[in-house]
């Protein structure tokens, strides 16, 4: 055994057999007497074995680490061969070492490089030139001359404060100087390419007397306190800023452009000035048969109204089959006749009626009409003290709109009452443009439904719960607050269900309910929502695209391939804040007036005053 062990190599070389003279011997071991090793000189004694292999892996291993200690020291007796053996060892400890080296620094460039492409990757175009290690003057439109001198124009106003609290009034006045000067330094730049060639020097003198300040000024807790004062002004600012902002904008979007309301001057004075044999319209007897196409558009708009008949004319394939029933007021019933009288339809019929000569619709007859003579309504809308106004700020501003205030908005619930000998009838408001023929809807099945509309519950946007008040047990016991939402504006209303259902009680039997204005706010939508409950027939989306009022981001193909565009919201294309010039182009196309020429009109009008 021992022979064997001796002449066996590995990477250690050769077990010495001195471990087992120097080591306690496993019990496996046993001894029988002493030989001599004529190899070392050495007399060793004979051993056997008595135990396993796994055994003798052990004990050799704890050879190897005895020799290994050992193995520095050169032994006295060390033969050429085991010197040589000593040596290779060596050398392959070393090429190992070198490898485990070379391995590291190859690893370590491996990483270095996939961090580079990394980088490379990344999409500058997005992200900017933004990076958490750049510095900012390598940033070309860099602000950071901007910030820094609005940062400093900041604590200039909290340290002037904070002087003249103490009577520093000297730094005050300092301070005061420097700030007007830092002011006129950033005017209205945004980027540092804006400012004044003198920024630099504003911006160091800045700096040195913001340096004095706080050598002489400096309390944390007055600091804080100024700051936190600046900020509460500034939220406080913002919020009036906003406040005024949506007040305007809805004076803009509901107010009558100067042009328009002179046009409808000029219109009202030529059409009194006619005589009464020159105020009818042709083909009267084409208003009362069901087999046409007939409209209904309750407007005060005359050039909205016109581009609505115009262009459904311009794509209908009947011209002559189409009859168009116009409602307005009293001030605009000249206006409107007269305008149709210069620019008749085609081969279409046109009749023009005034709400005011329908005595039928009276206070006693219709709930919203006798609401909106009320006093309680008069005081909600209209009375700047009362805490729920909407002067003293309420969030419901939109609400305080002329349109729901008249019955030309409302008149949409009466039509069976308007137009008895009708059987269809398609309602359409003045702020949309019609793009294709819409004979297609009369003979659209609304399997017994009243209403045919386009829904508009995308998501969970539009529906009951938008419009309705849940939390009132009348709305939560009768209505689904998930259900669908649709659209005023392009609607088919079949008359002879109308009738059959009782719509109108409907309408007023709610309408009495929401006296109060605890069901719903005001508006044609959620009454309509709930008088047509379980009564609408959804149509196909592209009949009616909505939101070009409003929403810029809608498909360009979904306008293109719509019958009817429908510029709900504020910006409605007769105004100047109008969305965007490719939406309004379809508006102005199909109206002869273009707008220098109601300028004119406005201008002839103010020489017809003067001269009277």
């Amino acid at each position: 055994v021992m022979d064997v062990i001796k002449g066996s190599t590995v990477d250690l070389g050769p077990l010495s057999v001195d471990f087992f003279r120097k080591t306690n011997i496993s019990a496996s071991w046993n001894f029988f007497g002493l030989e001599t090793a004529t190899d070392n000189n050495v007399t060793f004694p004979e051993v056997r074995s008595t135990g396993l292999a796994s055994n003798t892996r052990q004990e050799t291993s704890r050879g190897k680490q005895e020799y290994t200690s050992n193995e520095d020291h050169s032994h006295p007796t060390e033969t050429p061969a085991m010197l040589v053996r000593r040596q290779l060892r060596e050398k392959r400890r070393e090429k190992r070492a070198s490898d485990l080296v070379k391995q590291d620094d190859e690893v370590t460039v491996k990483l270095e490089n996939a961090a580079i492409e990394h980088s490379n990757s990344v999409d500058s175009a997005v992200l900017g030139k933004y990076s958490i290690w750049r510095k900012e003057n390598e940033n070309e439109n860099s602000d950071s001359n901007v910030r820094l001198i609005r940062d400093q124009m900041i604590m200039a106003r909290v340290y002037t404060s904070i002087a003249r609290m103490k009577n520093k009034t000297y730094l005050a006045n300092e301070l005061q100087n420097r700030l007007k000067e830092s002011q006129r330094s950033l005017g209205d730049a945004t980027a540092d390419f804006e400012l004044q060639r003198s920024a630099p020097e504003k911006i160091k003198a800045m700096g040195q007397v913001l340096a004095k300040a706080r050598e002489q000024l400096y309390d944390c807790k007055l600091v804080t306190g100024k700051l936190r004062a600046m900020l509460q002004s500034a939220d406080e600012q913002v919020r009036i800023l906003k406040k005024q902002s949506t007040f305007l904008s809805q004076i803009a979007a509901k107010t009558i452009p100067n042009g328009l309301h002179c046009l409808s001057m000029r219109l009202t004075i030529d059409y009194y000035l006619l005589p009464q044999e020159k105020r009818k319209f042709p083909q009267s007897e084409n208003l009362e048969n069901p087999s046409l196409y007939h409209y209904a558009l309750f407007s005060d708009n005359v050039l909205a109204v016109s581009v609505v008949v115009n262009s459904t004319i311009m794509n209908a394939k009947e011209p002559e089959k189409h009859v168009f029933h116009l409602v307005t007021d009293k001030l605009n019933f000249g206006a409107m006749n007269m305008w149709f009288l210069l620019n008749p339809p085609g081969k279409a019929t046109i009749h023009v009626e005034n709400v005011d000569e329908f005595k039928w619709l009276n206070s006693s007859y219709c709930p919203v009409l006798r609401q909106l003579e009320s006093a309680t309504m008069k005081e909600y809308y209209f009375k700047a003290a009362h805490p729920t106004t909407l002067s003293a700020g309420s969030s419901n501003l939109k609400y305080r709109n002329p349109k729901y205030l008249s019955m030309l908005n409302h008149l949409r619930f009466y039509l069976p009452q308007v137009y008895p000998k009708l059987n269809k009838i398609l309602f359409l408001d003045d702020d949309i443009v019609v793009q294709k023929d819409l004979t297609g809807l009369w003979e659209v099945d609304l399997q017994g439904k009243v209403n045919g509309a386009v829904e508009t519950c995308g998501e969970s946007f539009h529906r009951f719960d938008k419009y309705l008040n849940f939390s009132n047990p009348h709305i939560a016991k009768n209505f689904d607050p998930n259900a669908c939402g649709w659209a005023y504006g392009m609607n088919m209303f079949d008359l002879k269900e109308w009738k059959n259902k009782d719509i109108t009680g409907i309408y007023h039997k709610w309408q009495n309910m929401n006296e109060d204005r605890t069901l719903w706010k005001l508006g044609t939508l959620p009454p309509g929502l709930i008088t047509f409950y379980g009564l609408t027939h959804p149509l196909q989306k592209s009949w009616h695209v909505l939101g070009l009022g409003y929403n810029p981001s809608i498909d360009r193909s979904e306008i293109e391939n719509a019958a009817v565009v429908h510029y709900n919201g504020n910006m409605k294309p007769w105004l100047e804040l109008a969305m965007n010039r490719n939406s309004e182009l379809r508006w102005e196309q199909h109206h002869p007036t273009p707008r220098k020429k109601r300028i004119v009109l406005c201008s002839a009008l103010d020489d017809l005053y003067a001269t009277l």
